[in-house]
């Protein structure tokens, strides 16, 4: 369904590592999944590299053919075992309310299923906009559909994200990218945090007036 353009200022946020610590709950339904499979999984190892798709994570324990069968039974679990154990990100609810508060619209896009997406943003009360299964590149399309002129994430994938989609790529280290990683992949901005956002957003906002 095509989205009104003509909406205030929209600024898009990914989700696991910039909006939530999705590290705990995706662990535990890496856990569950090895114990039901009896395939190792090296759950910690796994948490450290969060972003891509699922599927690729999969592919580094289950053949090629298990991969889709074994995702739909990973988001199977997840919603009993990864939503609760999953906080927000510190400043990550403030973010999302001072677009709000500045008559802007918050919209997230990021590569999880979107239904368990929502499940975490309701859960931490986050409310926004959701666009699900779209990773890197991919993003541009749901930036593009909303209008965002900022995008906020943790990883050089939602940097090419931004890029693609010609918005300002705001970048939080609080993924698996450092500062210079997400600089040399062209983040426009890198944050420490989200609890920095609602500054550089006031400073931002000023400089378009």
């Amino acid at each position: 369904m095509t989205k009104d353009l003509a909406a205030p200022l929209t600024v898009g946020f990914d989700l696991d590592m910039t909006l939530i610590d999705s590290r705990p709950g995706i662990k535990a339904v890496y856990d569950q999944l090895a114990a039901e499979t009896g395939t190792f999984i090296d759950s910690a190892l796994a948490v450290t590299r969060l972003g891509p798709p699922l599927e690729d994570e999969l592919a580094n324990w289950f053949a090629p053919e298990l991969i889709a069968e074994m995702g739909d039974r990973y988001r199977a679990l997840y919603v009993d075992h990864a939503i609760l154990p999953t906080p927000a990100m510190p400043g990550a609810v403030a973010a999302v309310e001072a677009v709000r508060a500045a008559g802007g619209r918050p919209l997230v896009v990021t590569a999880k299923h979107a239904p368990n997406a929502r499940l975490h943003l309701d859960h931490v009360g986050i409310e926004a906009e959701l666009r699900g299964w779209l990773w890197a590149e991919a993003k541009a399309e749901a930036l593009v559909e909303y209008g965002a002129s900022v995008y906020v994430g943790d990883h050089v994938g939602d940097v090419r994200g931004a890029r693609a989609a010609g918005a300002l790529s705001v970048a939080v280290a609080t993924g698996p990218c450092g500062e210079e990683e997400l600089l040399a992949a062209g983040a426009d901005v890198v944050l420490a945090g989200l609890t920095e956002f609602p500054a550089w957003f006031a400073d931002y906002r000023s400089a378009a007036a």
